[in-house]
């Protein structure tokens, strides 16, 4: 899981047709329409090839930057790799797969690991009508949010093989196919499975919920992360997290931990020990093996000291890469954890507030609306403003379990067909606290020049997405996204979240200015 970096500048390309982009009537990836291919094949009484996303080389590595021997791999569908293909056997969790030694896609199976513990967020991503029974034809579909739109994508179940083993990821029971299906349907929407290797939790996770997102830093935290780990774990939210880089990819410390790894968290637990509580959390590597061998391991005399009521909650000795370790040792040895939910609820959980949300669409245009950072004093002004009012709230609601009231999500739009060709620019956003006599208008050059901002997302960083969780005193601001550069040219998504009490139903939208 390597650090963001800069990239040549992408063609724009889009993918998607003009649907509604909703979860019950979601786009046609690449204008494929599932249910008609599927009655065309059983009509001709054939299996479904998808001709967008072919079973060749193409799809795998178009430039072969895998090193694979392309010429071994075999496009097997399942019935030819064993005699009984499931979809699914036995239900569906975090131990059922491993990921594949060709491809460094662990950012995206750590979060498969977290999607498996919310049936209602994994029905959404694979949809419930398809088996390998009855009207079986070789098609299978699944659904990912993409910069706001749910798009439906359409692939064959051919997959690649050598000597008749999958290649890529692999459920542990052999007739079981959901994890390589879905592994596959998201390598088409990056373009190929090479465009898959290396990334952030963050972008899969995203894909698979269209939720809340927020990422926080664990060096040195500004809120107490193993609460707000608690509350989104009880809010059914998706965990992620990536250990400390090292000099060399993938080293395996002697602790057990992989460097550069991204790694689910399936669990938050506090116990009791020696009459002292310990805030546990429980990690899972996407390898399926290799785990921790500290304290609270598999093996710690720790857990000897725990009442067996406690011990019976918890405990596993399976060398099957999940494992728990303190939280003092998690941010010791993990860089930051990423949190999705599909409400924003679990930001304070408190009865007394609400969180409301305003989701905006817009773009910086080279020449009139692409202003670049602060830095750029004249034409910062030039970029989109959104104006958002911060309501003084009660004592019940201010003395919720976190003081942070807003949060604001900034993602970038730049799709093209090959997820490696996508280079995001460095984004990032600044707030302005506006004073009580400022007109309701656009603010010119002048009002950046005598004002600093008030708060911001922090350092600009060339990545998918951007957010910042925090606090705001009552009143009115102003929220100015931008590249660092001026005339970078992209579309953007704006979401601002912001805490109100539990009896305010109605508020009114921040106002825009482009």
């Amino acid at each position: 899981m390597p650090p963001p970096r800069v990239n040549k500048k992408p063609k724009n390309e889009s993918t998607t047709n003009n649907n509604t982009g909703t979860l019950d009537d979601p786009l046609k990836f690449l204008d494929q329409d599932y249910q008609e291919l599927k009655k065309s094949c059983i009509a001709d009484q054939k299996r479904f090839v998808d001709d967008k996303f072919p079973p060749d080389s193409s799809s795998i590595d178009p430039k072969n930057k895998l090193k694979l021997d392309l010429d071994k791999i075999e496009w097997l569908r399942p019935s030819k790799i064993v005699s009984d293909p499931q979809l699914i056997v036995q239900g569906v969790s975090r131990f059922d797969y491993s990921q594949g030694s060709y491809l460094g896609n662990c950012w995206f199976l750590a979060s498969v690991g977290a999607l498996t513990f919310q049936k209602e967020i994994m029905d959404q991503v694979m949809p419930a009508d398809q088996s390998f029974g009855k009207d079986y034809a070789g098609i299978f579909h699944f659904r990912f949010w993409r910069f706001g739109k749910w798009i439906d994508v359409v692939i064959d179940d051919k997959l690649p093989t050598i000597k008749g083993k999958l290649i890529f990821v692999h459920s542990k029971t052999s007739n079981e196919f959901w994890p390589a299906l879905l592994e596959k349907a998201y390598a088409k929407v990056c373009g190929s499975y090479a465009d898959m290797h290396a990334g952030r939790v963050s972008e899969a996770l995203l894909d698979f919920t269209g939720g809340v997102h927020i990422c926080l830093e664990l060096e040195k935290p500004t809120i107490d992360v193993w609460s707000l780990m608690d509350r989104a774990a009880k809010n059914k939210a998706l965990m992620a997290c990536g250990s400390q880089q090292g000099k060399k990819s993938e080293n395996i410390l002697p602790n057990g931990i992989v460097q550069g790894h991204a790694y689910t968290v399936t669990g938050v637990l506090k116990v009791t020990c020696q009459e002292q509580p310990v805030r546990l959390v429980r990690v899972l590597n996407p390898w399926g093996r290799g785990e921790w061998n500290g304290a609270w391991s598999d093996n710690s005399s720790l857990w000897n000291k725990v009442s067996e009521k406690e011990l019976a909650k918890c405990r596993s000795l399976a060398n099957d890469g999940e494992f728990w370790m303190s939280m003092e040792d998690f941010t010791k040895n993990f860089e930051d954890i990423d949190i999705c939910c599909l409400r924003p609820d679990f930001l304070d959980n408190s009865s007394k507030c609400i969180w409301t949300s305003t989701c905006y669409n817009s773009i910086w245009e080279s020449g009139t609306t692409a202003g670049g950072c602060i830095n750029n004093k004249d034409s910062f002004c030039t970029n989109p403003q959104f104006r958002v009012k911060i309501e003084a709230l009660d004592e019940e609601c201010a003395s919720g379990q976190c003081p942070e009231n807003i949060l604001v999500s900034l993602m970038q739009i730049q799709e093209n067909r090959y997820r490696s060709l996508v280079s995001n620019y460095s984004i990032g956003f600044d707030v302005y606290l506006i004073p009580p006599e400022m007109k309701d208008e656009k603010l010119p050059a002048k009002f950046f020049y005598r004002r600093r901002s008030v708060e911001g997302s922090g350092n600009f960083i060339n990545t998918r997405h951007v957010m910042k969780f925090f606090k705001l005193e009552p009143g009115e601001y102003l929220i100015v996204p931008s590249t660092f550069n001026p005339n970078e040219c992209a579309k953007f998504m704006l979401s601002i979240f912001t805490k109100t009490e539990s009896h305010t139903r109605k508020k009114k939208p921040a106002r825009t200015y482009v």
